[in-house]
């Protein structure tokens, strides 16, 4: 299918948050890059970031419902990896379901009407850089941590 690139992303930019994430101790999630800068997100807020735009996204511009909340119900290092790592998993076996013609047909992003390729492509690129970039702050502050 044409569109196997859009999930085939999906599924190494979920690993790759995983992987980040295995990275902190329980102690580390407090931390920010500067802790005089409260702009800098700490390690706990970027992990509530990620699993709350992530579900938003995909439910309100892909119309893709995982059901449960986003967030674990104790928000602990581990709590945000399991539960992040179940979501994006369904997320992920639920795109792999869909076909050319889910992938074309018109969603609302925004104020206009694109087609859920085009929704995606752009939330690869653009939602999943900053997440890349969140988690490559989010290193930055283990390796200062360590």
């Amino acid at each position: 299918m044409k569109y196997d690139f859009l999930v085939e992303t999906y599924e190494t930019e979920r690993v790759k948050v995983l992987s980040v994430w295995s990275e902190f101790k329980e102690e580390d999630l407090a931390v920010r890059p500067q802790q005089s800068d409260l702009r800098g997100r700490s390690v706990h807020e970027h992990m509530v970031h990620q699993c709350v735009s992530e579900d938003l996204w995909f439910r309100n511009m892909l119309n893709i419902e995982v059901g449960g909340p986003p967030l674990p119900e104790k928000e602990t290092r581990t709590g945000f990896m399991k539960r992040y790592a179940e979501q994006s998993g369904k997320r992920l076996a639920l795109l792999q379901q869909k076909d050319e013609q889910w992938w074309e047909e018109p969603t609302k992003f925004f104020d206009v009407q694109r087609s859920r390729a085009w929704v995606i492509h752009p939330s690869l690129d653009a939602y999943f850089p900053s997440s890349r970039t969140a988690n490559g702050h989010a290193s930055y502050v283990r390796s200062r941590s360590a």
